[in-house]
């Protein structure tokens, strides 16, 4: 009996899979501790994936 794995989520395009990114504002706080913000992909909103488009009924691959 065969066993099927489940499809993996495709990687998104836009971010290649590195959707949250640290980015320094430049300086350090009073502290010493580097100053910075992050930032996500606004195409997949920081998960990495995208979904894949759901199969339509009777189309070929």
């Amino acid at each position: 009996m065969t066993h099927r794995t489940p499809p993996r989520p495709r990687t998104c395009g836009n971010c290649d899979g590195f959707a949250s990114v640290a980015i320094t504002l430049g300086g350090r706080d009073a502290r010493g501790h580097l100053r910075t913000i992050t930032a996500h992909c606004p195409a997949c909103h920081g998960t990495g994936t995208v979904h894949r488009p759901a199969a339509r009924e009777g189309a070929r691959a």
